[in-house]
């Protein structure tokens, strides 16, 4: 259990909530399948096989959201509609409407909805309650919002809020290049993306970071909105403008710890997912503090 791709909430430090209360709430909305005609269904699913809602090791719990959609193109129901208009038009000898064809593709889509094939998805959430994280794994902002949404249905009042820094991710990132010093605990890697005002931007892969050209298009108006970087030789990752964390990758010191622990697929999960959990809380600290911390009214 590895995440790669991070948004960030918060909750209340201590969150005065229980493992058995947050699984009573969840079990109000599980995932039920797709009927014949529903074209997506979403719900709460054990994070582990025949486990509860709440998977939770060392007072860490991982949720996992599961999502069944119906697989059924546009296209196919455009093709599907006009051949049905065509049979209206020539057994009536009329022509088709507008309204009247936006009502045979509607029906259309009701009678090919339970032959279409079914895709299924989880997104992974990670709550720590102690410290007051709400961690959602996607690389897809969208699918983030949709656990979050989720997750606000079945628990009223949930105290989630969007992480706030006092000094905004774009501005650190271009003052750590522009010095060439990176803030205590991390190495700037060589992969960054900058920006102008007038969205003009500049990619460099596999690219020293200490070079005049950079510097030009700092001295110029542009601004890092991403960075690679690493922390303390353990993880990797690419932090965006909008305090985003992607590609995080778990260096082979840290996955070394791991291997060869536990007795049995459970086990090793559970380690895994203690070790994860512990490192990126770590960073997570490590980076607000980098960032300057969170204003007094955040949390």
């Amino acid at each position: 259990m590895w995440f790669k791709n991070l948004h960030l909430y918060r909750l209340p430090r201590n969150w005065a909530t229980d493992t058995a209360r947050l699984e009573e709430q969840l079990a109000k909305l599980t995932l039920q399948g797709c009927h014949a005609t529903d074209p997506k269904s979403i719900g709460w699913v054990p994070p582990r096989a025949g486990g509860t809602l709440i998977h939770s090791v060392n007072q860490q719990w991982l949720l996992a959201l599961g999502v069944e959609e119906k697989l059924l193109p546009a296209s196919i129901v455009k093709r599907f509609a006009s051949d049905k208009a065509k049979e209206i038009e020539e057994a009536e000898g009329r022509r088709i409407g507008r309204r009247e064809m936006r009502e045979i593709q509607e029906a259309m889509t009701l009678e090919l909805l339970p032959r279409a094939f079914i895709r299924s998805r989880s997104t992974f959430g990670w709550i720590d309650p102690l410290n007051g994280w709400l961690v959602i794994d996607s690389a897809s902002p969208a699918k983030a919002e949709e656990f979050l949404e989720q997750l606000q249905k079945s628990v009223d009042g949930l105290p989630a809020k969007v992480l706030k820094v006092i000094q905004s991710p774009s501005a650190a990132m271009t003052g750590w290049v522009a010095s060439g010093e990176a803030p205590a605990g991390f190495t700037l890697d060589q992969d960054l993306e900058l920006r102008s005002t007038e969205k003009a931007t500049v990619r460099y892969v596999n690219h020293t970071l200490d070079g005049e050209e950079i510097r030009q298009h700092i001295a110029t108006g542009k601004i890092v909105t991403r960075l690679a970087m690493t922390w303390n030789d353990r993880i990797s990752f690419v932090l965006n403008d909008l305090l985003q964390i992607k590609r995080l990758a778990f260096l082979d010191i840290l996955k070394e710890q791991a291997d060869g622990q536990g007795e049995n697929e459970d086990e090793r999960f559970d380690i895994d997912f203690t070790l994860m959990t512990g490192e990126v809380a770590q960073l997570l600290g490590d980076l607000l503090v980098a960032l300057g911390g969170e204003p007094v009214a955040a949390n």
